[in-house]
């Protein structure tokens, strides 16, 4: 050995006289010529093999290992007395307590055993000089220790000027300083080193050896090929120790921080309330007197007393600085400010009650009749255990309106809850108190903002509730409307049952086929099919016109309208059940007569049918006119709209073929069905009705209804598609302003259809005189006011021989 190692030597053993157990502390051997680290020694062919558990040794390294393994002790104690030489290999799990061959890496370090000190457990601490870089090449033996054959693997190390190695030694330089600079657990001492050691290999295995990596990424830097990889491989994973330093560094400095604002805020908060007291008082303390003050005034339970005083104790309680003392503080408000029993008187008269009705609608005669008789039942009993009234209709028939009339004519406060498009249960039941931002429920809080615990509320368009993924609001709805349930109406939030019943709920919708099965049960359904011409006229005149006169500014004598004028806006401009069309258009009136105002121009205050396409524009829809007479195969039919009744031509005629049915015209399932039964019911009486037989086989038929961009569909053109058919076939002409409804069966027995009244009015618009009907519609007749009947003359008709009879010419 040469002297330069005899020096190193001596001064390792005398840095390491203060190793404890378990501590493992590598010293780094500063050479000029790192090749005398195996210059010096000799590799053997066969080594005894060190097991490590969880330590890689590289060449050139001093590292402590403590050994308390019996096979272990006995190879360091016939080492020592032996060559001085052994390997020391990793061992891939470190909870294996007796490796096997297998459970060792076959790449390892040749080293010699520089002392051993006894600890006083019985263990064996050995402090191995790293030499040689070596391959395991097959086990001889494993009693009373592994030995084996091995080669010995020198380091390649990159040529002198190589520009690549020489910059990813000071990359690795640098990085290395950095970790050690940000990492609170290395000591500084590790820098200096880093910087006082000159060997580009020194320093690359002097880092391997001391930052803290797993051991599977020692073992990879071990078996690199070279100097040159074993350099790449160390700045890959120092670049993934920087950033997961950097990372940790800065999580901890952001919880310090929180950590320390909490303090602060606490400790303000502390002083604070100190100033207040000095002051006379504090302000927390102070409202909280305040609501147990108000509390003693309220008609509440004494359930209901008791848990508000329980949750008033856990406020005071409560740290002002916390989160939770503002929750608890929205939570005992909500339940001062609830209405608890306190109920407003109402105004049972109900000729008032009529009056109101009469004087906010015009028509709708059975909706108000069933309010009177529910406002009837409230009189005599006192509740309202009684079934919900649920009004359905087309839009802007004035379903909510009447809501709010009721509630007029009552006295009662009024509130409104939009359902359309709700897919949330707590929307109606509130949120549990542990969710962040929970609130009440709609109904909880439209009860607090109308300030009563009886006031009229519509549950509007409850038909467009939706489903999501936090259940269904139309189920929560059922304890809402049940009147046997709604009594003990338990919200989340509230966390309390809260009684509902005197509570007059009105619901609302356009299609009660989207209504919750089990909801539509408990509720009484009340169709408003909207109005007709005669009552839209009466409505625009008597109560559209006033209001937009208001709310225009416009004096009563600056803005008048004829019926002729009204009709016609109803029927050129706006196609709808309802008048909120009709409304829109009296407004865009109104603002040009209120332009004319405002210029100081001269204008006539009657608004005339010429002036109607200057204000508003070219007619958007067209009515149907009777325009056919005498004409084979062209029947006028009665059809129902959503936006009122309407008539319909019904067309066929014949072109050679071998007798194929053909239908043109938009239409819809229910309507070809209907046209086939016809087809099929004239075959079959062809002897009777005096067809040709053969016109059947020779001839094909089509069936058309105009306007074929308007879908069609329905029943109530069975009678009038056999009136055509039976028509085209025998050349018979139809009768003059004649018009039919009614649907057909195989046998030729004439079916009742619904919408009467809307297809008499359209009939009497169109000019028609005559009207055929199912004998089972006479009584829908006589439900229709004589002014609107007036004029027309009714056929009732049982099958389709007497229809065709009244409507073809002999």
């Amino acid at each position: 050995m040469s002297k330069k190692s005899n020096k190193i030597e001596i001064d390792i053993l005398s840095d390491i006289s203060d190793i404890q157990e378990g501590h493992s502390q590598v010293i780094p051997i500063v050479t000029e010529n790192e090749d005398e680290l195996s210059e010096n020694y000799s590799i053997p062919e066969s080594l005894p093999i060190l097991s490590l558990r969880s330590s890689v040794l590289f060449p050139g390294s001093i590292t402590p290992i403590t050994v308390g393994r019996e096979k272990s002790m006995k190879l360091i104690r016939d080492v020592e007395a032996g060559t001085g030489i052994l390997g020391a290999v990793l061992q891939k799990e470190s909870d294996v307590e007796q490796p096997a061959p297998d459970d060792m890496y076959r790449i390892g370090t040749a080293a010699r055993i520089l002392k051993t000190l006894d600890m006083p457990n019985g263990n064996l601490t050995v402090i191995l000089h790293g030499l040689e870089k070596i391959e395991i090449n097959e086990y001889l033996s494993s009693e009373p220790y592994f030995t084996a054959t091995v080669t010995p693997l020198k380091d390649t190390t990159p040529a002198s000027g190589n520009v690549e190695f020489e910059a990813l030694v000071e990359s690795i330089k640098d990085v290395a300083l950095n970790i050690i600079s940000v990492s609170p657990n290395i000591p500084k001492e590790a820098s200096f080193a880093i910087k006082n050691i000159d060997s580009k290999r020194g320093i690359i295995n002097f880092i391997c050896s001391n930052l803290d990596f797993e051991d599977a990424d020692r073992q990879r830097l071990l078996e690199a090929p070279g100097l040159l990889a074993r350099a790449r491989r160390l700045l890959e994973i120092l670049v993934r120790e920087q950033q997961l330093v950097e990372l940790k560094n800065k999580i901890q400095s952001k919880v310090k921080q929180d950590i320390d604002q909490q303090q602060k805020e606490y400790y303000l908060q502390q002083q604070i309330r100190t100033i207040q007291e000095e002051l006379g008082g504090n302000e927390d303390e102070a409202e909280i007197a305040r609501m147990r003050e108000e509390a003693k005034t309220k008609k509440w339970s004494k359930e209901v007393g008791e848990m508000f005083n329980k949750e008033l104790n856990k406020l005071e309680r409560l740290n002002p600085a916390v989160a939770e003392y503002s929750v608890q503080m929205n939570y005992l408000q909500l339940m001062l400010e609830l209405p608890w029993g306190e109920c407003t008187q109402d105004n049972l008269d109900l000729k008032h009650a009529r009056e109101r009705l009469d004087n906010d609608h015009f028509g709708l005669e059975e909706v108000k009749e069933r309010l009177l008789e529910h406002l009837a039942v409230i009189k005599l009993k006192g509740d309202l255990k009684s079934p919900i009234i649920c009004l359905y209709g087309p839009p802007g028939v004035g379903k909510t309106s009447l809501g709010k009339s009721v509630a007029g004519a009552l006295g009662r406060k009024f509130g409104r809850i939009s359902l359309g498009g709700l897919h949330d249960e707590s929307e109606i039941r509130g949120h549990r108190r542990t969710y962040i931002g929970a609130m009440p429920g709609r109904i909880i809080q439209t009860i607090k903002r109308c300030g009563s615990s009886n006031p009229v509320i519509i549950l509007d368009e409850v038909d467009k509730i939706g489903v999501g993924n936090h259940g269904d609001p139309s189920s929560a709805l059922l304890e809402v409307l049940d009147p046997e349930q709604n009594t003990t109406f338990h919200d989340n939030y509230l966390d309390t049952e809260y009684d509902l019943s005197k509570t007059l709920f009105i619901a609302t919708a356009n299609n009660i086929q989207n209504v919750h099965p089990a909801l539509r049960d408990r509720m009484e359904m009340i169709n408003i099919p909207g109005y007709l011409l005669e009552e839209k006229i009466e409505i625009g005149l008597h109560h559209l016109l006033p209001k937009e006169r208001e709310a225009h500014g416009i004096p009563a004598e600056s803005l008048l309208l004829s019926r002729e004028v009204m009709e016609r806006i109803i029927s050129d401009y706006t196609r709808e059940a309802g008048v909120r069309g009709l409304d829109k258009m009296l407004a865009k009136i109104a603002r040009h007569r209120a332009k004319d105002i405002g210029f100081e121009q001269e204008y006539n205050p009657e608004i005339s049918v010429e002036d109607l396409e200057k204000i508003l524009g070219m007619p958007k829809f067209r009515n149907e006119k009777y325009e056919v007479s005498g004409i084979t195969g062209v029947v006028t039919g009665l059809a129902w709209t959503e936006v009122g009744g309407d008539i319909l031509y019904i067309e066929s005629i014949l072109s050679p073929g071998k007798g194929k049915l053909s239908l043109t015209g938009n239409l819809g399932d229910v309507m070809k069905e209907s046209a086939t039964i016809a087809l099929e019911w004239t075959k079959a009486h062809y002897a009777e009705l005096g067809i040709d037989k053969e016109k059947f086989e020779n001839f094909d038929i089509n069936i058309h209804v105009p306007e074929g961009a308007i879908p069609k569909d329905g029943p109530s053109a069975g009678i009038t598609m056999v009136t055509s058919l039976v028509s085209t076939y025998t050349g018979r002409k139809v009768k003059d302003r004649i018009a039919m409804t009614g649907e057909t069966t195989l046998r030729g027995r004439v079916m009742p259809v619904g919408g009467i009244k809307e297809k008499i009015l359209a009939a009497k618009r169109a000019g028609i005189s005559e009207i055929i009907l199912s004998e089972d519609n006479a009584k829908d007749i006589a439900e229709i006011k004589e002014d609107y009947v007036e004029g027309l003359k009714f056929h009732f008709v049982r099958t389709n021989e007497e229809v065709l009879e009244l409507a073809l010419e002999k």
